[in-house]
């Protein structure tokens, strides 16, 4: 949601009068309530539990809705919870909108809940998945032992360029643990999970993304919609659980059409049998990662 809002207060530079609001969980009500009251808005931005809160409690009118926005539909309506969240609000506003949704993976499963929001909808997507891969994205696996992700981590920090680097894990407690060890090693890292305060969590965000940090540990809250185009190095320390969590996540790297390298890490056979459905849905060859590469395969502005 916080990026979203980043995004349209881009473009509202270009349109006169039009003011933009962002509301998330992990702040006060109070706060989002009085903001409401203050600005009003002509675009509102938010979490779902969020946004029906205040249109619970009366501060958020939503009987003028000329367009209602889903992005990441597949994640938001697949959980029950947030569905009926999005379905409250949506019976709040008025039956004449226009209805949006956006994401890159949005599955069969998941096709016809979307739908129910919908009256004769136009699907725009793209009906082969190999045409999901990256351009300009190097993307390389290296086989190894558990106890041997550390060294190999720290080895290929000390060697490779970067501009900046985003390392995914699998957990809170596996984050926080490896980000230590990054600051002691003489690397200074950064940590984002759902176990922060969402203040903490926007301040190192908003760091990492004016370049203030370099390196960021995190879980797969920052697998999606995020946007920083400095990143052009991401490390799958964890193996992802899926094909789409794979995709979401390497995307972190050659944003917006710059060159970028994405390394996985495979410990074992389940780690190996992530690895080949991905390659077999995107039709895409992820090779062993070579003694020496090529910086200018990688990295902008180097040739």
């Amino acid at each position: 949601a916080f990026q979203i809002s980043r995004e349209y207060d881009r473009f509202c530079k270009y349109m006169s009068g039009v003011k933009v609001s962002v509301f998330f969980g992990g702040l006060p009500v109070k706060q989002d309530e009085d903001s409401l009251k203050k600005n009003c808005p002509h675009i509102v931005v938010g979490t779902p539990g969020r946004i029906l809160a205040l249109s619970e409690s009366k501060a958020l009118n939503l009987r003028h809705v000329k367009h209602f926005i889903i992005d990441e539909c597949d994640k938001v309506l697949e959980s029950l919870n947030m569905r009926r969240d999005v379905q409250e609000i949506f019976k709040a506003t008025p039956h004449e909108k226009q209805v949006l949704m956006f994401s890159a993976t949005l599955s069969k499963e998941i096709r016809p809940v979307c739908k129910k929001f919908m009256q004769d909808p136009m699907e725009i997507y793209i009906d082969d998945e190999t045409k999901l891969t990256l351009h300009g994205l190097r993307q390389h696996y290296i086989k190894l032992r558990e106890n041997e992700k550390n060294r190999t981590l720290l080895d290929l920090l000390d060697k490779l360029e970067f501009n900046q680097v985003v390392i995914f894990v699998k957990s809170v407690s596996r984050c926080s643990a490896l980000c230590k060890i990054l600051i002691e090693q003489n690397f200074p890292a950064v940590e984002i999970h759902r176990g922060m305060e969402q203040k903490d969590c926007l301040k190192r965000y908003q760091d990492f993304k004016d370049f203030k940090t370099r390196i960021l540990v995190t879980t797969n809250l920052f697998g999606r919609g995020m946007d920083i185009e400095r990143v052009n190095i991401v490390f799958n320390y964890d193996m992802p659980e899926d094909t789409d969590t794979y995709l979401h996540r390497v995307a972190r790297a050659g944003r917006f059409g710059t060159k970028g390298l994405a390394i996985t890490y495979v410990a074992d056979e389940n780690d190996a049998a992530v690895l080949n459905e991905v390659q077999k849905r995107f039709e895409v060859q992820i090779t062993e990662m070579p003694d020496e590469i090529d910086v200018t395969t990688y990295l902008e502005n180097r040739s």
